[in-house]
């Protein structure tokens, strides 16, 4: 921003609350959910859903587990109206979930509204009338704090007599004094002990006070003391749920949220990814899988996050970001190569930790949460750059190509993938890295190569086998024999019968190959050259030792190949 443009703005005041006590608090247990995604998050939408993609979407919240879902504004068009009629008159609604519906303080809009719920077994009725100092000179000019009470107060004796006249549906109210992020106090507080006086609520029959944070001016931390605030002065705490609705203008919906909840809030309004006006609403699936990493139960089910990722995008015409909180594609993927190495070696600990205790809690580098709970395979939580290290190539060709290379191998491979991609500018698929390893490691047959094998048992002296190979040697096949205390030694010593072993083995390690390749073996052997030069090869074959005798010559040719 241009510094000659700082004077026109001014520092949010903050609230005098000396004695605030949450900071001090923890969230134990999960609030009250409300989806405002039918109502606050349509209406922000280019294109809105048609009443085909809404009720698709009704049926995605109630899967989640929403019991308490706000389905739009039906005294706004007929398209909201016979939205709220069809769930009604098909029956669409769970005896366990309640809908909402949001209306200004006038009549007729009451009416309406009251007329779209007919036959409802229960309901929200969500009055709403602005409040804030900048609406009420701007908007309203100049409207009076007792003009804007007595329209609050007037709504509320409408919403009581409209519900009065429909008295098999068991109605529940809630009040917004809308903008309450930039009401003063005193007045919200005004505002809802008028509305209480008319809807005379108690503990058994109680009312939701929803106070939004309809545009984020200010710090969480300050949201937090407005409802420290609203909590301590309310009357009749104890028939009152407290509702928050957090938008996210300054990027802190979800601190916002999540303090306001340690400040007393007892509800939580908002959307799936945040969608909604302007910068959006709160991320309700944020805010509920951060309880889940703490270990509290949110009775919301993101445990197939990509599919309901998948109807958003459909029904919403929106985009999850790629970095979006636990959703987007990237969140749980590193590039780097010392945050690979750290989450390789967490999930190869968790995998032997939990076969000894299995309620072991989560406890891996870098990933606050399982990917798994959410629907999330391991496939790409490391993926490959030129940022990437020897961790995370091994970690792939682990996870996806059944290869557990041996651990001082990894810095040879690692750096010629990495140098691949760094050259190719890009990021590399998994199917390029096998690819790039078989191609470069495995297998190789130039300038040397092994072709047949036969080990005798029985010829060679005790405790010892004899190998007869078939090699290709610079184009020239030859047979060489030689003895030895297991196939790689005897291999070894027949190579240096026929004047080839120009260098010595200094490890060899061997496995089955996972994942579907089941009848492989792989091996993996490393050689030293004479000058001090040490490189590592790797067989595969379905025979063990033919797999080892590969590795061995893949070795040898790369160290003849500098």
């Amino acid at each position: 921003m241009n510094t000659d443009a700082i004077d026109k703005y001014r520092p949010f005041p903050p609230v005098v609350l000396p004695e605030r006590t949450w900071p001090n608090k923890s969230i134990t247990q999960a609030p009250i959910w409300c989806s405002v995604d039918l109502r606050d998050g349509n209406q922000a939408l280019p294109t809105p859903m048609s009443v085909e993609e809404k009720l698709k979407y009704f049926e995605l919240l109630v899967s989640i587990g929403f019991k308490q879902i706000e389905v739009g504004f039906p005294s706004a068009s007929d398209t909201e109206f016979h939205f709220v009629r069809v769930l009604i008159e098909e029956n669409r609604i769970p005896d366990d979930v309640t809908i909402q519906v949001l209306v200004q303080a006038r009549q007729h809009l009451i009416a309406r509204s009251y007329e779209s719920l007919i036959g409802v077994k229960q309901a929200i009725i969500h009055l709403y009338n602005p409040t804030s100092t900048l609406q009420r000179r701007v908007t309203f000019g100049n409207a009076s704090r007792d003009d804007t009470r007595g329209i609050a107060i007037q709504g509320a004796k409408w919403v009581k007599q409209y519900a009065e006249m429909y008295p098999e549906t068991d109605w529940m109210f809630q009040y917004s004094p809308e903008s309450f992020s930039d009401t003063e106090l005193d007045f919200a507080l005004e505002c809802c002990h008028a509305v209480m006086d008319v809807w005379q609520p108690t503990p058994e029959k109680k009312i939701i006070l929803n106070l939004p944070n309809t545009v984020e001016w200010c710090l969480p931390n300050v949201h937090a003391d407005q409802i420290e605030w609203m909590c301590n002065n309310i009357r009749n705490r104890d028939s009152v749920i407290i509702s928050l609705h957090t938008h996210n203008d300054r990027g802190t919906g979800t601190a916002a949220t999540e303090l306001g909840l340690l400040a007393g809030g007892d509800r939580v309004e908002g959307t799936l990814f945040g969608n909604g006006e302007r910068t959006g609403n709160l991320d309700i699936v944020t805010v509920a899988l951060n309880m889940n990493s703490h270990g509290i139960a949110t009775g919301l089910d993101f445990s197939n996050l990509a599919n309901i990722r998948n109807v958003y995008e459909q029904c919403c015409r929106l985009t999850v970001p790629e970095r979006q909180p636990y959703a987007g594609e990237l969140v749980f993927t590193a590039f780097s190569g010392s945050h690979q190495d750290a989450i390789k070696k967490g999930l190869d600990l968790r995998e032997k930790e939990i076969i000894a205790n299995p309620a072991q809690p989560w406890g891996v580098p870098y990933l606050t949460i399982d990917p798994r709970d959410i629907g999330r395979s391991y496939e790409a939580i490391i993926r490959i750059n030129s940022q990437s290290g020897k961790g995370g190539v091994a970690y792939i060709l682990d996870r996806e190509h059944g290869l557990d290379l041996p651990k001082t191998m990894h810095p040879q491979v690692g750096k010629y993938i990495y140098d691949l991609a760094d050259r190719q500018g890009r990021e590399l698929s998994i199917d390029e890295i096998g690819a790039t390893f078989y191609e470069h490691f495995c297998n190789l047959d130039s300038p040397l190569a092994v072709t047949d094998y036969d080990l005798d048992h029985h010829i060679a002296e005790r405790g010892q086998v004899l190998c007869r190979a078939t090699i290709v040697h610079e184009g020239t096949e030859q047979v060489i024999t030689g003895r030895g205390n297991g196939p790689i030694n005897a291999f070894v010593h027949a190579l240096e019968e026929a004047g080839l072993k120009h260098f010595n083995v200094t490890d060899y390690r061997s496995h089955a190959v996972r994942g579907g390749s089941d009848a492989n073996a792989a091996a993996y052997v490393q050689v030293q050259s004479h000058d001090g030069v040490i490189v590592w090869g790797a067989g595969i074959d379905p025979s063990i030792e033919m797999a080892g005798l590969k590795a061995l010559v893949s070795a040898c040719n790369l160290l003849r190949r500098g």
